[in-house]
């Protein structure tokens, strides 16, 4: 079974978009999967992009918030965690 470790929470989402606004509280990377949970939500998906002030990262560090498409509607306090074998 897959590890879980929380590296942040949404505190926003653009439904026009699909876009999540996520505040890390660990680094994460490009490639990440990632498992997003909450009251009623609950998917994993890859992170395939990610930005910072409308510039595209491949990696955003502990402490930022970065803007992340969603597979799903997300709602702030969703948490996010990143999943590994």
């Amino acid at each position: 079974m897959a590890e879980k470790k929380l590296v942040g929470k949404i505190t926003h989402f653009f439904d026009k978009i699909d876009v999540g606004v996520v505040e890390l509280s660990a680094n994460l990377k490009q490639g990440d999967m990632i498992s997003v949970e909450g009251t009623t939500t609950n998917f994993t998906q890859t992170v395939d992009s990610m930005q910072v002030e409308h510039e595209r990262i491949d990696e955003a560090k502990k402490g930022q918030s970065v803007g992340m498409k969603m597979l799903e509607k997300v709602r702030p306090g969703d948490h996010v965690f990143r999943l590994s074998e």
